[in-house]
């Protein structure tokens, strides 16, 4: 997965979610994340759909943290399954302070018209302990 080059350290806003969309709470770090299918960058004739998706991630919690990895689990509407974890998210490690959030847009690519994706987001506070964040099932759906 290659990330758009967009994102910001932003204040909370609040938003209306798809039906397609995902929002968890761990531990005061909420991750909401808000899928968009791609027809200008999709070629269903090539069996190729491009997803694009927008995550917020907000410190609810009074401690400040940084996000050290990601992970995420795809799986398509074949069933098969791709996953990919690193060092961050768009080359970045963000510190997030107490009601800050960080903002970012990334894609996926399926051989399929539908999938979904999941999975979590490591965080060490201050203090050194470590949280992982849990994104929930959000949905990639072309039509």
């Amino acid at each position: 997965m290659l990330p758009f080059a967009m994102n910001s350290l932003t204040q909370p806003a609040a938003t209306a979610l798809s039906q397609h969309a995902s929002e968890t709470v761990t531990e005061g770090i909420r991750i909401l994340v808000e899928p968009t299918y791609l027809a200008l960058k999709s070629k269903p004739a090539l069996g190729h759909w491009v997803f694009g998706y927008r995550v917020t991630i907000t410190n609810e919690s009074v401690d400040e943290v940084r996000l050290t990895a990601r992970q995420w689990t795809i799986v398509d509407a074949d069933g098969d399954v791709d996953s990919v974890s690193g060092e961050g998210v768009v080359g970045q490690q963000p510190v997030l302070r107490s009601g800050e959030s960080f903002v970012y847009s990334s894609f996926a690519q399926l051989e399929t018209s539908w999938g979904t994706m999941e999975g979590a987001f490591a965080f060490e506070r201050l203090d050194g302990a470590t949280l992982r964040a849990a994104i929930n099932r959000f949905y990639l759906v072309s039509a």
